[in-house]
């Protein structure tokens, strides 16, 4: 209790608030490109999809920086990482004004994604640490710097992008990065006592006994179930604008649509982190895969536009808590120790279900001419995270029974 009291304390919910603030700001990276898009497309004359390379390969980037730089925190801190990828943002945004054609430039965003992952899954991992009864929301409350990121940049960018151009944008993103990620970086400084460390390795070593998996194997499991979720997850946040147009709507009512999703994720993160605080974060995921795949399903019968908000709504609110439980997963079953790897890898498997998501939903639609059976496929994959997560709770179940038992 004690130690639950030391780790849920004051200075953690004050790590808490600057975490979020970092990755509000961090994660712009991963939106910018979206923004100045057209533009792109105008000045270097590229068609849409030569136009967006850049945003691919920041997405590349984006899932092997959670990965690799979630190594850097494990070995270093977070500290460290920020500062360092905090360089690295703004030196792409720098490369990127340069940029003389779409290759370059792509390049450059390739860069940019690195650098910007720390914003997610190493950011995710570190307030992991400092949580014990609230780890749940702690978490959601970090991964919703994603969305809310995504929120608030492109509408305060838009009046700029209109009267300077791209380039400014680009030069005000490097500033902004630099003058806020590097010094709230170093509030961070601070790490988790041997003591603390230690009893969260115990408690994450019983859980893995009981599920009979070791951690690298957990690991891959964990991966094949974001990979199976998210490719799911894909086929309404990728397409649902080209979906609207499809149907007669038109962009602007798919882009309202997309938006409410986001916004329904982040009460859906937020949601699911008090979830979990109670039930665990394999119940969490679970219960979040189900409700996602029964908004799937609401695709196919409802493809009217004022059904299409609400169903849109529904699946919002249904799947923006299933990434963040999986880093409760992984701290639940995994070391503390290797915290920022273990996650990283675990959200750079549901970054490249996103992709594959959204690359196999357009290829269903060119291929039979509907996106029926691109919904169709997301919810098979969907059901590959729900089995994955079914059998792990049973495998956990039962010795937990004996235990109490004993």
């Amino acid at each position: 209790m004690q130690l639950a009291h030391r780790l849920d304390s004051s200075y953690a919910w004050t790590r808490l608030a600057v975490t979020l603030a970092i990755a509000t700001v961090a994660n712009v990276g991963m939106w910018a490109v979206i923004v100045v898009m057209p533009a792109l497309e105008a000045e270097f004359q590229a068609d849409r999809a030569t136009a967006s390379m850049p945003y691919t390969l920041t997405m590349v980037g984006f899932a092997l920086g959670n990965l690799l730089i979630g190594r850097l925190v494990d070995r270093f801190g977070i500290t460290i990482a920020l500062i360092a990828a905090a360089l690295l943002s703004a030196a792409s945004y720098g490369l990127a004004m340069l940029a003389p054609d779409m290759v370059w430039l792509s390049a450059a965003h390739l860069l940019l994604g690195l650098g910007t992952a720390a914003g997610f899954g190493p950011l995710i991992a570190d307030i992991s640490h400092w949580f014990q009864r609230r780890r749940g929301i702690a978490v959601a409350l970090v991964a919703s710097g994603n969305y809310l990121s995504g929120a608030i940049w492109p509408t305060a960018l838009a009046d700029m992008l209109a009267d300077s151009g791209w380039r400014s944008v680009y030069a005000t993103l490097a500033l902004v990065t630099l003058v806020t990620v590097i010094p709230l970086s170093l509030i961070l400084r601070r790490r988790v006592s041997a003591a603390e460390q230690s009893a969260s390795a115990a408690a994450s070593a019983g859980n893995a006994a009981r599920s009979g998996l070791s951690a690298r194997q957990l690991q891959w499991v964990l991966g094949l179930a974001g990979i199976g979720c998210c490719i799911a997850m894909a086929m309404p946040q990728v397409h649902i604008v080209a979906y609207c147009v499809g149907l007669g709507y038109g962009p602007a009512v798919g882009a309202e649509m997309l938006s409410l999703m986001l916004l329904g994720g982040v009460v859906s993160r937020i949601i699911s982190g008090l979830v979990a605080d109670r039930f665990g974060g394999v119940k969490t995921l679970l219960v979040g895969s189900i409700l996602q795949c029964i908004a799937l399903f609401l695709y196919l019968p409802y493809d009217g536009m004022v059904s299409l908000y609400l169903v849109s709504a529904v699946f919002g609110l249904a799947q923006g808590g299933i990434v963040p439980s999986y880093a409760l997963v992984v701290r639940e079953y995994m070391p503390p120790h290797e915290a920022g790897a273990r996650v990283g890898f675990v959200m750079m498997m549901t970054i490249v279900g996103m992709a594959l998501g959204g690359w196999m939903s357009g290829w269903i639609y060119d291929v039979s001419g509907s996106y029926q059976l691109a919904f169709v496929n997301g919810i098979l994959w969907n059901g590959i995270n729900i089995v994955i997560m079914v059998l792990l709770l049973m495998r956990s179940r039962p010795a937990r029974r004996n235990a109490q038992m004993a």
